[in-house]
């Protein structure tokens, strides 16, 4: 009786096991309640599985007989295999016969093509078994009930399997239930134990496939079919497609491995486990922040324009966040009071920052810094500060679905104090040599070593450790000395990175000034936008550069702004050949144009000398040539088509310097040529003078031989292929060297791939000075920039001062507005007297929509322009050095930190009152509108004094409270009262309906200029009437508004004639001021 295997099933796999492939294959589709029927078909055999061969007939009335009784039916009727269940009581007995027979009986054989191996030792015990299963055959023959009993043996291995997979949920299974899953399976499944976290795609010849859960993630992402094969669920997609997907998925934050073959089928079939699996291991894992490598990265190979638009296109910044906490004390803790460290890095362009600052119960330092950052991964430790996960969990959540920040946890123990020193001081003393680089390590805020040690560990699972190899790069985030202060808050209100619409670049401040050409130049210009300058000589030098571009005649400029058109991402290009990820067509793309542009730039050198006069930029043209002239001897040794296809076998022209390649070629060489000498032997054997190699579907050296003269070929060779007029063959010698040349092309595939990281190796020694030549030619970019925006005209020069506390602006317009609307509508200028020494404080009333918040966002916006090194909106600016700006604005809660609208009025107040000084810019809109009027005003009041009379910060107040004007009295030299102008036209007032008079709401032109005085009124019903409420309801509104005005002008009279009363000392100024005063109240209080 012939034996056989399940299809894709493991070797030695029982029979019968197919009836329970369902439980077994990891107990997830519940118990076994019906058999398979004998008649369904067998899966194909995948990687490594031969097909299955059938049954015969005796066979499967054996299976039959076991899993599938027979119903009583006329005898004419043939049998037939029905479904049944198995009971319980079926189940013991069958369990009971094999506990005494499964020792006895042989196994089977993995070969399902041998002959059945009979059990002569269960026939001989059956009688003493104790309960012997009762014969489901009317007459069945000797060989049956012998066969009966060895396959209830191997359902007893089944059983057990069954029973095994049921009662452990751990994929860690024992001897016996491995056999249920195909070698592919099993490779798979030791895979997924060391990356659990992780999405694997897996080579499969010439397409990637997922398996399990992986397949249902990649199905529900990528839109792919899913389906159930074997044991596992599993989706493929083709390999030419791998980078388009492999972003997708981490565009929806995931983490995603790539599983390659390590062999090929002709070193496979030379070596001595040609039949095993093919081995494979995890080459790459990609994640949001380190999305490098030419897995995902293809450049050239992008000749179609669909696969170039189904590129998720790259973010400015790619930062990876560790955030580490210290509570140096319970009190502190209690409070919620903490140092925080972190680190930051960008894999893709090799920067890398760090911080160490005490935060409050709000976190509001750490948002500032991450709202800077806009990382695209944090890692967290495993359990965090309440205050700190609400502040991450409502940064995460306001992101969209794909773009959403990608949170990756680790155990706390990595962020220890005392591990994380031993971690980071073996990794820099053991993989970095040099003493120096240890003792910068170690001058860091322990935090921050801790935040250090967590991201080692993190980037060592993706070999992209090497960023952090060179400590004196590392860069402080927050440095107060160098840059003006612009926390989260500040920069959400101004609008700085982003709008606050829909949260996209476009209406932001960046996307005005952003005017670059390249990738990293846009990277550069962020970090200008969010770092505005302290230091007075370094702003000049960007304002003097920006003044050469505009003004100067030369064409060197229009020249060199050209160069930087289309130009790849050099920066993350070079990371990329840094961390050995790119591919040929990358490397040579990146070196090509590195040469060009120091070829270019070295032609333009002695007009830059003549011409351009700006420090900054001279320099930052001049160095370029001498950083990148060690490029040009890396392209020469590259043969251009080879690397441009990826051929790394062609790759080096001189092989001088690479034997092992050299070596290789020379033995390829010796085989063609015994192949092409065998060639006059093969045309006499057949006797055909003009006989060639022909190389037909990727089989090499074939003789095309008509199939009339077929006899005339020797018997010993080998038909690879025929058609019906010609028939192909290998000769003996040919089938063996062929063999040998495809092992030496496979192993010189080998030699070439390690050759050319050893090459990838070499270049990265110069990788630093390469980065300082991109770092300028980002620079040169964002003067550009710059440039572009001074052209919009009506743009003039800021005059920057160091030794005075001004604001002077005239005519300033809102930079974000004023191209918005565009030449159709045009913006209001306003002028801005701001001085330490004078009027410090603008308290601004007005109407509401009358521009108030628009003049003072226009303010800070002009200040931050002018210290990145702008050219501002207005005719003539003055600016004195902010060292920081801080913004209240808006109303809106933040249910994530639970927090109502009002408490985030205050605690956006408390920490401007904390952190400004007298060099700062204070904007206050609108502060105390989120509590009761009494309240409100006492607070907007207090809080205004405060600033006017300790801080004594340039402040810009927005109120609709007239009391806190009065301020103005009390402080006539620092303080000055405002409002925007309107024009008031109060339409059909007075109309009166019968005896009762029906009020309108007055109607507003606003001017929006801003203008000397107090406005008694902010007109609210005017917006109401803007914004469509119904007539009836603004009547009535108008109706009580009026009341309530007169009631309170009522009070307000009598408290004045109390107060004169009082000071009143002679009878007869008494008995005028009662004459004055007794009739009109009289009136009022019979209204």
């Amino acid at each position: 009786m012939p034996r056989g295997r399940r299809g894709g099933g493991a070797a030695g796999q029982p029979v019968l096991s197919r009836f329970f492939g369902a439980a077994a294959s990891g107990g997830q589709r519940g118990p076994l309640h019906t058999a398979s029927k004998c008649g369904t078909k067998r899966s194909t055999s995948t990687e490594n599985n031969e097909p299955c061969e059938k049954k015969t007939k005796a066979r499967q009335i054996t299976l039959e007989e076991i899993c599938n009784p027979l119903k009583t039916q006329d005898k004419k009727d043939s049998q037939k295999c029905e479904k049944s269940r198995i009971s319980l009581e079926t189940l013991g007995r069958l369990r009971e016969f094999c506990s005494d027979s499964n020792q006895q009986c042989t196994s089977l054989q993995e070969d399902g093509s041998r002959e059945k191996e009979k059990c002569p030792s269960i026939t001989g015990r059956s009688s003493e078994l104790k309960n012997p299963l009762p014969s489901w055959d009317s007459s069945p023959k000797a060989a049956q009930k012998e066969e009966l009993q060895c396959n209830l043996s191997q359902f007893s291995v089944s059983l057990k399997s069954y029973e095994n997979s049921q009662n452990s949920s751990e994929t860690n299974l024992n001897r016996r239930t491995k056999s249920i899953y195909t070698p592919l399976e099993l490779q798979f499944i030791e895979m997924k134990k060391k990356y659990k976290d992780a999405v694997l795609c897996v080579e499969c010849g010439y397409k990637y496939r997922f398996f399990g859960q992986d397949a249902e993630i990649a199905a529900k992402e990528l839109n792919i079919y899913c389906h159930l094969d074997h044991n596992f669920m599993t989706a493929s997609i083709p390999s030419h497609r791998l980078f388009v997907h492999v972003r997708r998925l981490v565009a929806k934050g995931h983490k995603v491995g790539v599983i390659k073959q390590m062999e090929t089928a002709a070193l496979k079939a030379a070596g001595e486990n040609k039949s095993s699996l093919f081995s494979r291991k995890l080459t790459a894992l990609y994640t949001k922040s380190t999305l490098i490598g030419e897995d995902v990265n293809p450049l050239l190979k992008l000749d179609d324009a669909v696969d170039v638009e189904e590129v998720t296109a790259d973010v400015p910044d790619n930062y990876l966040l560790c955030i580490c906490e210290n509570g140096d004390s319970l009190k502190d803790r209690k409070k919620g009071d903490i140092v925080t460290g972190i680190v930051a890095i960008q894999p893709t362009t090799g920067e890398v920052i760090f911080d160490s600052f005490r935060d409050c119960a709000s976190r509001s330092e750490l948002e500032s810094r991450v709202l800077r950052l806009q990382p695209v991964e944090i890692i967290l430790p495993s359990r965090l500060s309440d205050q700190s996960e609400k502040l991450i969990h409502s940064i995460t959540s306001m992101r969209l679905q794909d773009d959403r920040i990608r949170i990756e946890r680790m155990e706390n123990l990595n962020f220890e104090y005392s591990h994380a020193f031993q971690k980071v001081t073996d990794f820099y003393a053991k993989e970095v040599p040099g003493p120096q680089n240890l003792s910068v390590i170690l001058s860091l805020d322990k935090p921050v070593i801790c935040s250090l040690a967590a991201v080692i560990t993190y980037l060592k699972e993706f070999n992209l450790e090497k960023m952090l190899y060179n400590p004196s790069n590392f860069k402080q985030l927050s440095s107060e000395a160098e840059y003006m202060t612009l926390n989260g808050t500040t920069m959400k209100n101004l609008e700085i990175l982003q709008n606050q619409t829909d949260m996209k670049t476009k209406g932001s401040l960046l996307w005005v000034l952003d005017h670059t050409k390249t990738s990293f130049g846009r990277r550069r210009l962020k970090k200008w936008v969010t770092q505005p300058l302290l230091k007075l000589s370094e702003i000049n030098a960007r304002l003097d550069a920006v003044s050469e571009i505009l003004l100067s005649e030369s064409s060197v400029f229009g020249q060199i702004q050209n160069l930087l058109c289309k130009l790849p991402d050099l920066e993350r290009g070079l990371c990329s050949v840094f961390h050995k990820k790119c591919s040929t067509q990358e490397f040579f793309l990146i070196v090509s144009t590195l040469s060009r542009l120091d070829l270019e730039i070295q032609a333009f050198v002695p007009v830059i000398q003549s011409h351009v006069r700006s420090p900054l930029l001279k320099n930052a043209l001049l160095e370029i040539p001498d950083l990148l002239s060690p490029v040009k001897q890396y392209l020469k040794i590259l043969n251009e088509e080879a690397a441009k296809t990826g051929d790394k076998t062609q790759l080096f022209k001189d092989l001088t310097d690479f034997p092992a390649i050299r070596k290789k070629k020379e033995e390829i060489q010796d085989v063609l040529s015994k192949i092409q000498l065998h060639l006059p032997d093969i045309r006499k054997q057949i006797k055909n003078p003009s006989a060639e190699y022909v190389a037909v579907s990727g089989q090499e050296f074939l003789i095309e031989v008509k199939n009339s003269h077929k006899s005339s070929v020797p018997s010993d060779w080998v038909m690879v292929s025929s058609t019906r007029a010609v028939s192909r063959f290998h000769s003996p010698l040919v089938t063996e060297n062929y063999r040998v040349l495809q092992r030496l092309r496979e192993q010189l595939g080998l030699a070439c791939s390690a050759e050319w990281l050893c090459f990838l190796d070499h270049f990265s020694e110069h990788y630093h000075p390469v980065s300082k030549a991109i770092c300028h030619l980002a620079t040169v970019d964002c003067l550009f920039s710059l440039a572009q925006v001074a052209k919009q005209g009506d743009y003039c020069r800021p005059t920057v001062q160091d030794n005075r506390r001004e604001i002077i602006i005239k005519n300033g317009r809102h930079p974000v507005i004023d191209v918005l609307l565009g030449e159709q509508d045009q913006y209001v200028p306003n002028t801005t007297s701001l001085s330490g020494d004078g009027e410090r404080v603008m308290i601004i009333t007005g109407p509401n929509m009358g521009g108030k918040s628009s003049y003072i966002k226009q303010v800070a916006l002009i200040t931050v322009m002018a210290q990145i090194g702008s050219f501002v909106p207005a005719e003539e600016a003055t600016i004195g050095v902010v060292d920081g700006i801080f913004t209240r604005m808006g109303a809106a809660d933040n249910i994530y930190k639970g927090r109502s609208t009002f408490m985030e009025e205050l605690t956006d107040t408390a920490e401007i009152i904390r952190k400004a000084t007298s060099r700062s810019l204070v904007i206050l809109d609108e502060l105390g509108r989120g509590t009761s009027t009494h309240d409100g005003i006492a607070i907007a009041y207090a809080t205004l004094e405060h600033f006017i009379r300790d801080v004594q910060a340039l402040t810009l107040f927005v109120t609709h409270y007239p009391s806190v004007c009065e301020l103005q009295q009390r402080y006539p030299h620092a303080v000055g009262n405002y409002h925007m102008a309107f024009l008031l036209s109060e339409e059909d007032a007075g109309q009166h309906t019968g005896s009762e008079v029906e009020e309108n709401p007055e109607f507003i032109t606003f001017l929006y200029q801003i203008t000397k005085g107090v406005s008694a009124r902010s007109y609210g019903l005017n917006v109401a009437k803007l914004a469509d409420i119904p007539e009836e309801i603004l009547k009535n509104a108008a109706y009580k508004s009026k009341e309530l005005e007169r009631i309170v002008n009522m009070k307000r009279r009598k408290m004045k004639s109390f107060a004169e009363a009082w000071n009143i000392n002679d009878s007869q100024e008494l008995q005028k001021w009662k004459n004055m005063y007794e009739p009109k109240d009289e009136r009022k209080d019979s209204f």
